[in-house]
């Protein structure tokens, strides 16, 4: 079974920076794409950042500049060093693996406060 556990999260101020780990574990097959998303309260989940099993990244255009996706495969996680941190960046951020089948962590929270 594959697990996803995400860490990191807290809350910071505005300009501040923050780094979240997302580990994997569990017989995975193939990986297409990790990637870290988010949801607000009252609003839908969105994508973040996407790193490619080749090690291509996109980003939100809200975050680019700012957010960096990096990946350890030793350690089997992925990072989200997020720098100069906003009040709308709050929400709880999430991880997903997309390969055969796609999973999600548990979700962390990252509230910047103004």
């Amino acid at each position: 079974q594959v697990q996803l556990v995400e860490s990191g999260g807290g809350l910071v101020q505005a300009g501040g920076s923050l780094r979240l780990s997302c580990v994997v574990s569990g017989d995975i097959v193939s990986i297409n794409y990790m990637g870290w998303y988010r949801q607000a309260p009252g609003k839908q989940r969105e994508l973040v950042a996407r790193i490619t099993s080749g090690g291509s990244t996109n980003y939100a255009d809200s975050v680019k500049g700012r957010f960096t996706i990096s990946r350890d495969n030793a350690k089997n996680t992925v990072y989200l060093q997020m720098n100069s941190l906003k009040p709308e960046d709050t929400a709880v951020y999430y991880c997903k693996l997309r390969g055969a089948y796609q999973y999600w962590g548990q979700g962390t929270q990252v509230t910047v406060s103004s």
